[in-house]
């Protein structure tokens, strides 16, 4: 099996689609993946981290937003990241505009439904990111 691909969620503490990203790269790297698909703690690369820099820089990666700000996505590219795909919880929300997460603690029903769905996203690409490594 070759390098696993890094999925790399934003650090959205306290806000509801932060937890969302987080728990959808946790899903994928714990329990869909696990092997295939690993994370890296988002702040190590704003802290200029060099060994998470180095690690980005030669793998490739899934950055996971929740919102228009995407820290992930731009954090990573600013340290040299390969950007294989990018994922925007916002993005999910739209076309699932009945679902409304609104807990910050915890993921509420709509919140765990999103999770999966994204997850579920990853998950392909990891898999579509992984056939055209062998």
């Amino acid at each position: 099996m070759g390098k696993p691909v890094l999925v790399i969620p934003c650090s959205g503490i306290g806000k509801p689609f932060g937890s969302i990203a987080r728990d959808a790269t946790f899903r994928v790297c714990d329990d869909l993946r696990p092997g295939t698909a690993d994370t890296l703690c988002l702040s190590l690369i704003v802290m200029g981290d060099e060994e998470a820099r180095e690690k980005v820089a030669s793998s490739r990666c899934i950055t996971v937003d929740g919102c228009p700000l995407a820290c992930s996505h731009n954090n990573v590219a600013r340290s040299g990241g390969n950007i294989a795909a990018e994922f925007r919880v916002m993005d999910l929300l739209r076309e699932n505009r009945g679902l409304r997460p609104r807990a910050v603690t915890f993921l509420d029903e709509d919140g765990e439904k999103l999770s999966k769905m994204l997850g579920d996203r990853i998950a392909a690409k990891v898999d579509e990111l992984s056939e055209g490594s062998r």
